[in-house]
């Protein structure tokens, strides 16, 4: 059968996932705001032949096998069994930007994987329903389907959580600069961490909090009123975090230098400079910039040692077939 291919951008989360009320539909505990991030990028291919006896699955240029392998074929069958076959499928897959490290690598992995796997198998699926899918593979891939702004809606059913879009990437040119202070993958993945969410004390107030935190924020995005995106985004990542270090057992993902640049980030922003802090399950930070901005913010993130790589990125495209 033809190879087909898809790209897929990784989302900066506004408003966070964190949590499930279902955690094998990977249903959220609550509502999230999120931007694409054009520039980095998943590309993967989807082969799926009569004659092949197991799925094959390459990330990087290196054969996979275990967690990882299994994750994959558990989230072909989703796609096997709609279009009513067994085949199994030759994936290959390649990120531009360092995976499990807190830049949401499994969100563009899975949406990318959906929409090429989809597209592979003779299925016609609708934007709503490929949001679904994807969502199964990994709650935040339900964001990197539809394109720029995205928000996700929290429900009690499968068929009624997805992601669409609030706004397209020409409708306000942020920059997310990523201060990477430590490209390694995280010892536990983000998918573990959401199980362990609802052990926090913090988890129910958070949840609960949840619709004032949306509206705040959907309401800077559509009105680009940066001040007000900077005090909800960063309010929002501290929350997340205190649920991390509250949970059984406890999850710090914060660096030394983390810690450094969320306090350093509000006294640029007070003394005239826009950008604001936001970060993800691991140490890098994404510093949300205007676009007359970036280049001083750049230039100031760049004098600290342990930032050993700047990512760029502007609001991205939705999850697309591509030429292989």
């Amino acid at each position: 059968m033809t190879t087909t291919t898809a790209v897929a951008h990784p989302n900066i989360a506004f408003i966070k996932y964190w949590g499930n009320r279902d955690d094998v539909l990977r249903l959220p505990a609550n509502g999230s705001i999120s931007m694409n991030l054009d520039g980095l990028e998943t590309r993967t291919s989807a082969e799926f032949d009569p004659q092949l006896g197991e799925d094959e699955f390459t990330l990087q240029g290196v054969v996979q096998i275990g967690t990882a392998a299994e994750r994959v074929s558990d989230h072909l069958n989703l796609l096997r069994n709609m279009a009513g076959v067994a085949w199994k499928a030759r994936i290959v897959s390649e990120n531009n930007f360092p995976i499990g490290a807190g830049i949401a690598s499994s969100a563009s992995a899975f949406a990318a994987l959906t929409v090429a796997a989809a597209a592979a198998l003779g299925l016609e699926l609708a934007e709503r329903a490929l949001s679904i899918l994807a969502r199964r593979g990994s709650g935040s891939a339900s964001r990197s389907v539809p394109e720029g702004f995205v928000e996700w809606f929290v429900a009690s059913r499968d068929e009624d959580s997805f992601a669409f879009s609030i706004a397209p990437p020409s409708h306000w040119p942020l920059i997310d600069l990523i201060a990477i202070v430590n490209a390694g993958p995280k010892k536990v993945s983000s998918a573990e961490g959401n199980v362990l969410a609802r052990t926090s004390p913090l988890q129910a107030a958070r949840v609960a909090d949840a619709p004032r935190r949306l509206n705040l924020c959907r309401r800077a995005i559509l009105e680009k009123n940066f001040t007000a995106l900077a005090e909800i985004v960063e309010e929002d990542t501290r929350l997340m975090h205190a649920v991390m270090m509250t949970s059984q057992p406890s999850l710090t993902y914060w660096e030394p230098e983390t810690l450094e640049l969320m306090r350093i980030i509000p006294e640029w922003r007070a003394g005239g400079l826009p950008t604001a802090y936001t970060i993800d399950a691991g140490p890098n930070v994404h510093c949300l910039s205007l676009e007359e901005s970036a280049q001083e913010v750049e230039r100031r993130l760049r004098e600290f040692p342990a930032v050993s790589q700047i990512l760029r990125a502007r609001p991205g495209l939705g999850a697309k077939i591509v030429p292989g």
